[in-house]
């Protein structure tokens, strides 16, 4: 009975609302005809447009992307000098590798720095570098760990 009068207060409101969403639902949907049915060729054209750029995209994003190869290296892991390391000696002479060489190796091995070498043997840092050099080629290695790791593996040092 409480619903009943309402709507009888407000029925001229209510038909007044009703009225004006049918009104907007036609005016959308003629809006919608004339932007479909009068531009359909530039809205097509724009749909392929906006396809081919993110097909574009992804397909650079693809391409340019660095394909990662993940190598795992196993090595041993010398801590310390073992109680029972034996040098290799025939190696150190067939790699003519001098004593001031294996002393440069061996801090090379404790991280010492070029400077830190030079100090502690007592010689100039060109002359560590030199060393250094010289040991990169008769190790035929690149850098500094590298000439450690493989010194140790060949047993040059402990």
């Amino acid at each position: 009975m409480i619903s009943k009068n309402i709507f009888l207060k407000n029925k001229t409101n209510i038909i007044y609302g009703i009225s004006l969403a049918f009104l907007l639902i036609f005016l959308k949907w003629l809006e919608l005809r004339f932007i479909i049915f009068n531009h359909s060729y530039e809205i097509y054209i724009g749909l392929i447009a906006i396809f081919f750029t993110a097909f574009g995209i992804w397909l650079a994003l693809k391409l340019s992307k660095p394909k990662v190869e993940t190598v795992i290296v196993e090595k041993e892991v010398y801590i310390g000098k073992p109680e029972n390391f034996i040098q290799n000696t025939f190696l150190i002479s067939e790699l003519e590798l001098s004593k001031r060489e294996l002393e440069v190796l061996e801090l090379l091995a404790k991280g010492y720095s070029n400077q830190e070498i030079a100090a502690q043997l007592f010689v100039s840092l060109s002359t560590v570098k030199a060393h250094n050099q010289n040991l990169f080629e008769k190790l035929e290695v690149k850098r500094r760990i590298q000439a450690v790791e493989k010194a140790k593996r060949l047993k040059l040092i402990a």
